[in-house]
């Protein structure tokens, strides 16, 4: 059985993961309006992932006899001054999402609690492959600011991101 405490803060990542899948959606609608139909597919591709851990979560709650309660998902920003500035935004949302999973590991440490532990310890490691993703886009984008050839090169080279291409277990 898992604590209360425990179970109070992994619902709330549940709501934070609902949240980044919103987030990545309003990204990928902005991008779509921009024409840069490569950015949206990846960030829709992204906005999957985001549901998947979501859901990782809730079974787990349920398999710890715990009761998953979701709340209420707040608006996304809509606007960005550029896809730079998407996936700038992208990378500081993934490094919010690591500190909150490194905050529940250090509760589930606190609470000696092996099992969620060792549950999190694949969120540990797949945070530094979405801090690492996303830091990558935007790196891109900040070398080739506002050039066209540039910005279709890396559009390109985002629409070759599917969810049928990932390579992870989510």
């Amino acid at each position: 059985m898992i604590s209360k405490k425990l179970e109070k803060e992994l619902n709330d990542q549940i709501n934070e993961e609902f949240f980044s899948s919103y987030l990545y959606l309003s990204m990928a609608a902005y991008s779509s309006s921009i024409n840069m139909h490569g950015a949206a597919t990846w960030l829709e591709t992204q906005a999957q992932e985001e549901l998947a851990h979501a859901m990782k979560f809730y079974k787990y709650i349920e398999e710890r006899g715990g009761r998953v309660i979701l709340k209420g998902i707040k608006e996304p920003e809509k606007e960005w001054k550029s896809l730079e500035d998407v996936f700038k935004a992208a990378y500081e949302h993934e490094k919010y999402i690591s500190e909150r999973i490194n905050k529940l590991m250090e509760l589930a440490v606190k609470e000696r609690d092996f099992a969620t532990q060792s549950f999190l310890n694949w969120f540990v490691d797949e945070q530094v492959e979405e801090e690492a993703s996303t830091l990558a886009v935007y790196e891109k984008l900040k070398m080739v600011k506002d050039y066209k050839g540039g910005l279709f090169m890396v559009d390109r080279e985002l629409a070759q991101r599917s969810a049928f291409n990932e390579n992870k277990n989510n």
